[in-house]
């Protein structure tokens, strides 16, 4: 038999949750709002930041430049990295504007659960639309993806010119290559989720292989290169095997939240799970 006080205790958890879980609500919507609205100064932060952090690699290179020329070849990869997801967000920004009722992928790749159609403005009238609760922490993290990875390459690659090694050269290229395709693709993905485009979860599906691919690219290349020292591979392999970590973690944390949260599928899919009578 349920006491009034125990019935009391329950009720006032039941508030406390409900409390807690709309505050989380309001503050992730909060962060997804202000990404939207400010990402032109972190843009400008972003290019300030790439252009100091590539001048000092240029000053402080194995080898210095010869000439203002020279220095220009030197600073080139940086420039090239650090426009990259700014062309990536202007680009995926510049074809899905805010408010864009795009069209449901003719076929379906998540065929998990049981789910109702909704269309597509059931679909926005939904609670559970939009960027919100956990989807803003995967949000968060595409974002955060480039600063970090960016930040790994210029701590483990010096600058070069035509002057290096050749493996030095195939080593520069290949990881600025890598990060310049992969900047590019995560904020294509972060502005396809920012906005709730359909196609954000087979881009992250993409990102993520083309990711993987561009590890094990740079590994062929790079030991194919003549003169690689044995203490530079055995970073590079390092270094390669951590990213491949990482993307792996991160296909296993998030594959199962995309294809499962019912947010995820009100938002992407226009679809709401089904109750057991429509099942």
């Amino acid at each position: 038999m349920v006491t009034p006080s125990i019935a009391l205790d329950r009720w006032s958890q039941s508030a406390t949750l409900i409390k807690v879980r709309d505050g989380l609500r309001v503050r992730s919507r909060a962060i997804a709002s202000y990404l939207d609205i400010r990402m032109e100064q972190l843009i400008t932060i972003w290019v300030v930041v790439m252009a100091l952090a590539g001048a000092a690699k240029v000053v402080t290179a194995p080898l210095a430049a010869r000439s203002p020329g020279e220095a220009a070849l030197f600073f080139m990869p940086y420039l090239l990295v650090a426009f990259s997801p700014i062309l990536g967000y202007r680009v995926a920004a510049g074809s899905f504007p805010r408010g864009l009722l795009s069209a449901q992928p003719a076929f379906r790749f998540a065929m998990f659960g049981r789910w109702q159609p909704l269309d597509a403005v059931a679909a926005r009238r939904h609670t559970d639309f939009g960027p919100s609760g956990f989807m803003v922490s995967l949000l968060v993290g595409i974002l955060l993806n480039v600063p970090v990875r960016t930040a790994e390459f210029l701590a483990a690659v010096p600058a070069v010119g035509t002057t290096a090694p050749g493996w030095a050269q195939v080593l520069l290229h290949m990881m600025a290559f890598d990060l310049i395709v992969m900047n590019f693709f995560y904020m294509v993905c972060f502005v396809l989720a920012l906005r709730s485009v359909p196609l954000f979860p087979r881009m992250m599906l993409f990102a993520w292989g083309a990711d993987l691919a561009m590890q094990f690219a740079i590994a062929q290349q790079v030991a194919a290169a003549p003169g690689l020292p044995a203490e530079v591979a055995g970073a590079l392999q390092m270094l390669l095997g951590g990213n491949i970590k990482k993307v792996l973690i991160s296909v296993a944390v998030w594959l199962p939240y995309l294809l499962l949260s019912e947010r995820v599928n009100v938002t992407f899919r226009s679809r709401c799970r089904a109750l057991p009578s429509q099942a």
